[in-house]
């Protein structure tokens, strides 16, 4: 164990509330066999993501978040984000917005239209979401988070959860009074990022906030922030006595992070990692599913992103994925990869450049 992580393990020293060996977990009358969640992220957990990540283990893959103003529903954008499939598991859409009406009624629309959760996004830091008062902002006034809070829960007849931060600013962390808000009007779990908005996703995420708001209140906790490995998951589970866990950077590039954080949580035992070859199924078939649900001009630019993050988690996971990774994805030689795949404009071109990679991979 390395000098960083034996701190770590003894900053997050264990409680007895910790459900870290992966107890059920309900929300509302849901049951999920996983309390490792997907957490929402804007241009990220686009539905060939949520599936993939699902069928890898993720107890719940919330959507990326849609705007509450119904003017912008018919942009290309808001259509995709709000198509659902059974693949991706049980589905919780999140929206995102100031005004309780219009909250309350992209909540029912999105009912209407299959949702089975709704979560209010009130942890966003983004600049354009916040100068809206919406995201994050929305901790600033606890009296409207009530009045967004009951119109929501009141519009539907399905289980209303919440995302926050645990505050606006270090000097006005008020996560213990946001929680008791959400629980006293109806909202079935909280999720909780261990960061202020202010912080962005700077620093570490601090978990002493999200303790106390667990042992406030009486509804699921879910705990979310910087949990990018099985021994964090852990860690951070047993430290906090939250319900569940939520990954989000984390998963970017490693969707097995699910399975691999499931089987440590049951068993205390690491998994071995993914073979070459299943690496390339994973990968190859999540490209082939953006291309699918984007089509062939904007899907290529899309696996852009999401084929840098495989290849990051290649170099940086080398010595576990094997030596052929490193030689192939180390420094250099991953930023010469992804400049030659960036280039490429066509479906067909990316695919074959990944083949022709794993090809050599196989027989390295």
């Amino acid at each position: 164990m390395s000098k960083k992580t034996r701190k770590l393990s003894a900053l997050l020293s264990g409680s007895s509330k910790s459900n870290q060996r992966g107890n059920a977990l309900k929300i509302g009358s849901y049951q999920f066999d996983s309390n490792v969640f997907l957490a929402p992220m804007a241009g990220i957990t686009d539905q060939p993501f949520r599936e993939l990540c699902c069928r890898l283990g993720a107890g719940l893959a919330v959507s990326e978040m849609v705007s509450s103003n119904p003017r912008v529903w018919n942009t290309d954008k808001s259509k995709l984000r709000m198509l659902h499939s059974d693949d991706a598991g049980i589905r919780s859409v999140q929206i995102a917005g100031s005004c309780p009406d219009e909250l309350a009624f992209a909540a029912k629309i999105n009912a209407d239209n299959g949702a089975q959760i709704i979560d209010i996004n009130m942890g966003c830091p983004a600049k354009k979401v916040n100068k809206k008062l919406a995201g994050s902002a929305l901790l600033r006034d606890p009296e409207q988070v009530e009045r967004i809070v009951k119109s929501v829960v009141n519009s539907v007849n399905i289980p209303v959860t919440l995302k926050i931060r645990t505050g606006w600013c270090e000097n006005t962390r008020n996560g213990i009074e946001i929680a008791r808000i959400a629980q006293d009007n109806g909202i079935a779990s909280l999720a909780v990022h261990g960061r202020t908005r202010n912080d962005f996703y700077k620093g570490n995420a601090e978990y002493d906030t999200i303790k106390v708001i667990k042992q406030a209140v009486s509804i699921p906790v879910v705990a979310n922030g910087d949990i990018t490995s099985v021994e964090k998951a852990e860690q951070v589970l047993s430290y906090t006595g939250a319900d569940a866990i939520m990954i989000g950077r984390g998963a970017q590039g490693r969707p097995w992070i699910f399975r691999e954080m499931n089987h440590f949580l049951k068993t205390g035992i690491q998994m071995s990692p993914p073979s070459v070859n299943e690496v390339r199924s994973i990968l190859l078939g999540h490209v082939k599913e953006l291309h699918h649900f984007y089509g062939d001009y904007m899907g290529v630019r899309i696996a852009r992103k999401h084929v840098s993050w495989y290849i990051h988690t290649f170099a940086s996971l080398s010595g576990e994925l094997g030596e052929g990774f490193a030689a192939q994805f180390a420094q250099d030689q991953g930023k010469a990869f992804r400049a030659t795949f960036n280039g490429l404009l066509s479906t067909s071109e990316q695919l074959e450049m990944l083949n022709l990679c794993f090809d050599q991979l196989v027989h390295y």
